[in-house]
């Protein structure tokens, strides 16, 4: 049977600072980012299965990215934690907000690598991730595809 791609849309608000960058992103800042998550996989060809004719169903696929990604990143703020933003990440954690430390720099290379370890880590065996798109601001985005890594 053929593979299909299918492509669910997700939106979340987070905050970052790229620590030891030579710009404005320095700063504490924040984006309305844009997550495009495509699996590819048959469609289910069992006349008598309740999902039959989908690759997997859409509401399945947002469960995980949900879970996964928005939930924990919306309204967020993420910082390196290898990086001096630990004593203002401790500080806003004080202060009630919601802080992310990561292993890495939050930049949306990064994180679009990170997303795509934690989607994988939960698709049916029988779906792959294709890929990810990461869009920061309406003209940047960072893409992440199977085939590639």
């Amino acid at each position: 049977m053929s593979n299909i791609r299918i492509t669910k849309q997700f939106s979340f608000e987070t905050g970052h600072a790229l620590y030891g960058y030579d710009g404005k992103c320095r700063n504490v800042h924040g984006h309305s980012y844009k997550l495009s998550v495509t699996v590819i996989g048959s469609p289910i060809n069992d006349s008598e299965h309740v999902k039959y004719g989908m690759v997997i169903d859409f509401g399945d696929l947002k469960h995980i990215v949900k879970e996964e990604i928005v939930n924990v990143f919306d309204h967020a703020t993420v910082f390196n934690k290898n990086t001096p933003h630990v004593e203002l990440a401790k500080e806003l954690q004080d202060r009630g907000h919601n802080v992310l430390l990561v292993d890495y720099q939050p930049t949306s290379e990064m994180m679009v690598i990170d997303f795509a370890e934690k989607i994988k880590a939960r698709l049916p065996e029988n779906i792959r991730l294709h890929s990810l798109k990461l869009q920061e601001t309406a003209t940047s985005y960072a893409e992440w595809f199977a085939d590639e890594n």
